[in-house]
């Protein structure tokens, strides 16, 4: 009996304006498929800012060169003001809320956060054609699609995913699997980085970032019938350094800016989680080679998962600070304090710099790292070897 054709799942995970990077690589995909080519995806899972991207790209899975054009054109053209309040009343206003409400006890009671997100849902109801995804599902152009969030009151990761409806709900430790129509509150609450944008109210609970606890970011395609997965990731620092490689680390001897520290803490849970995700699978893989070829592994859960990641080649933290002038003033006066405009804080910035120049650059540095791995990714994807 001939094998089954392996079903192909993307991830994109998160990072606010990191997420500008997935959109190149995706491009440059794009640019290796042949005229005509269908949507080589049938599994999409996004989380956060990656959410939105994944969402797009299920919708216009029909017409996937076009999606790709569409969500291109969708990035080059961000300014701050589409995702933020980053006007001088607005940004005074949310800071005062944020300090009297959350600090001093004031006010109503109300999720607030540093930042005003509420152009972000105008721009989504916009920009977004939900009906898409059915459509796509129905042609058989779409398996699942499926964004990840964090539920406050009960601690788990919830994958909200709408599909074939033959795909069972899973339920594992402190994450959980959802079938349901996907909203664009769906991918508001995934993209709610925690603090700094308001968490958002799903049903009886309030939902944030899906990257939050997300402890295992494969895990939801694979539920998805996935069998070997795409990932892209938005790791900002890939030159540092490993203890130990015989390079000289030099330390400033300078206390760390809040924005410094926040930036560790928003790499940990855009980052860390994904790639000791991908080390785990790894050691699974090798560990189900070394199993007899007689056994059921796919019955043990030990069924080997084709894996290829694509991430950036330069640190985006970078990158991020060479285009800090592009922000709006209000927003730079309110982040050069925690001390984000400054290069030893750019890691908050690059998360935050929703503007042109920042993601046209990370759109092309995708773009370039994709196409720099053409010949993975052909054999990967089954496309003809590049010539």
């Amino acid at each position: 009996m001939p094998a089954a054709p392996p079903i192909t799942g993307l991830i994109l995970s998160g990072g606010g304006a990191r997420a500008a990077y997935q959109v190149g690589v995706l491009a440059g995909i794009a640019d290796l498929l042949p005229p005509g080519a269908a949507n080589p995806f049938p599994v999409i899972v996004g989380t956060s800012a990656g959410a939105i991207n994944a969402v797009t790209l299920a919708s216009g899975a029909l017409h996937f060169p076009e999606a790709i054009r569409r969500l291109t054109a969708f990035w080059q053209g961000f300014r701050s003001h589409q995702v933020l309040r980053s006007d001088w009343p607005g940004v005074i206003r949310q800071a005062s809320r944020f300090v009297g409400h959350s600090l001093l006890g004031l006010g109503a009671q109300a999720p607030v956060a540093l930042l005003d997100s509420s152009p972000l849902r105008t721009l989504l109801n916009d920009h977004l054609d939900l009906d898409g995804i059915g459509h796509a599902i129905e042609q058989q152009q779409l398996r699942a699609v499926a964004v990840t969030a964090f539920g406050y009151e009960s601690g788990q990761a919830v994958t909200f995913y709408q599909g074939k409806g033959a795909i069972d709900p899973w339920l594992r430790h402190r994450r959980i699997g959802m079938p349901t129509r996907l909203s664009v509150e769906h991918l508001l609450a995934s993209s709610a980085i925690p603090l700094l944008f308001a968490p958002i109210k799903l049903g009886q609970e309030y939902y944030g970032d899906g990257a939050v606890r997300q402890s295992a970011p494969i895990s939801p395609a694979l539920h998805l019938g996935a069998s070997r997965v795409l990932v892209v990731g938005v790791s900002g620092n890939p030159h540092q350094p490993a203890p130990g490689d015989g390079q000289q680390r030099i330390f400033s001897g300078v206390q760390p800016s809040l924005a410094q520290i926040g930036g560790h803490l928003l790499n940990s849970t855009f980052i860390d989680s994904l790639e000791d995700d991908l080390e785990l699978l790894q050691r699974l893989n090798y560990l189900s080679h070394l199993l007899p070829a007689d056994l059921n592994k796919r019955r043990l859960g030990m069924a080997p998962v084709e894996v290829l990641v694509v991430a950036p080649s330069q640190p985006l933290d970078e990158i991020a600070a060479r285009h800090r002038r592009e922000l709006p003033a209000a927003l730079r006066v309110f982040l050069r304090g925690p001390g984000a405009t400054k290069t030893s804080g750019a890691g908050v910035l690059s998360y935050l710099l929703f503007e042109a120049g920042y993601c046209s650059e990370l759109i092309e540095l995708g773009r370039r790292d994709a196409l720099a791995k053409r010949e993975q990714l052909c054999q990967f994807l089954g496309l003809p070897a590049p010539a």
